[in-house]
């Protein structure tokens, strides 16, 4: 397995990503622009900085020029992708098994929604991904899973990714369902709760976006 964090540029609290940091262990860590910031905050040394660099401090982007063992990669400003989708597509050239993505959250929503469908890429790929931040974990289901209830989330959401997601079967539950259809435009998937120690979730057909959230 290899383990990949991003970094990137929208909210994530120090003490959160501190006690996160030292519960876990990675192969890489790639810093995403204004993500950069953060690590240096917590003395973190990153692996690769990517970005346009048009939202970090330059006084300390350079603080990082000279360390050989760091790679920088930066970007043209007028670019197809976000530098956070840049990192992500990084994180799958070093062939990453498993990464995390902090800050992909935020107040700058269509960044939010913008991050949430890049994981698509990774879901295609057979790749797990997940957004954290303090108070959500995020990714995209599209077959059976089976989640062991974590304490530390009191609600589970199942939200549309693609247009409909039909035979969608959910046991262990609060509000079961059985080969339903979960439909763009309903709200539906929101807020349920697992009241098993081991619940799932079956797709046949569609994309679910998987929201763990603590209140």
């Amino acid at each position: 397995m290899i383990k990949t964090l991003i970094i990137t540029g929208g909210k994530t609290e120090e003490n959160f990503f501190i006690n996160f940091y030292k519960k876990n262990k990675f192969d890489y860590i790639i810093a995403s622009d204004s993500g950069l910031s953060l690590l240096d905050k917590c003395s973190i040394i990153p692996n690769y900085i990517i970005g346009d660099f048009d939202s970090i401090d330059k006084k300390i982007l350079e603080k990082y020029v000279s360390n050989k063992d760091i790679i920088i990669k930066e970007l043209n400003p007028e670019k197809d992708y976000t530098d956070t989708h840049m990192a992500l597509k990084l994180a799958i050239e070093l062939k990453s098994t498993n990464i995390t993505i902090l800050g992909a959250t935020g107040t700058r929503i269509d960044h939010v929604i913008a991050n949430i469908h890049i994981l698509k890429e990774t879901l295609e790929k057979n790749i797990s991904c997940k957004i954290l931040d303090s108070k959500n974990e995020i990714q995209l289901i599209d077959k059976k899973t089976i989640l062991e209830k974590d304490e530390n989330y009191k609600y589970i959401s199942l939200i549309p990714l693609t247009t409909n997601v039909s035979g969608i079967t959910l046991k262990g539950f609060k509000y079961p369902l059985t080969d339903d259809t979960l439909e763009i435009g309903h709200s539906i998937g929101v807020s349920n709760e697992q009241i098993e120690k081991k619940a799932m979730i079956d797709i046949k057909q569609g994309i679910l976006i998987l929201i763990k959230s603590k209140d």
